[in-house]
């Protein structure tokens, strides 16, 4: 079967007042809400920022996290980025 290749590593991770959004380097961005990750909704914006980015996926030392890009694809957690309000 012929076609782009996707790649679920994640590129970037960013976080908004109640969200995670996760880049891919595919282009996909899975956006999914802190609240199903206690970790990272209870831990401080630099703690959320100090992560380690592997290829299979999303670690945190401080928070004690660990998030793999395949689960998130499985649960087809996919979505866009929110607009900006102008």
């Amino acid at each position: 079967m012929d076609g782009p290749q996707f790649s679920p590593e994640a590129t970037k991770v960013t976080f908004d007042e109640d969200s995670m959004w996760v880049a891919l380097k595919d282009g996909r961005t899975i956006g999914v809400p802190l609240a199903w990750f206690p970790r990272l909704l209870h831990g401080s914006p630099a703690a959320r920022e100090d992560l380690f980015i592997s290829p299979s996926g999303l670690h945190w030392d401080e928070l004690d996290e660990d998030i793999a890009i395949s689960t998130l694809l499985a649960q087809r957690w996919e979505s866009t980025a929110p607009a900006r309000a102008a």
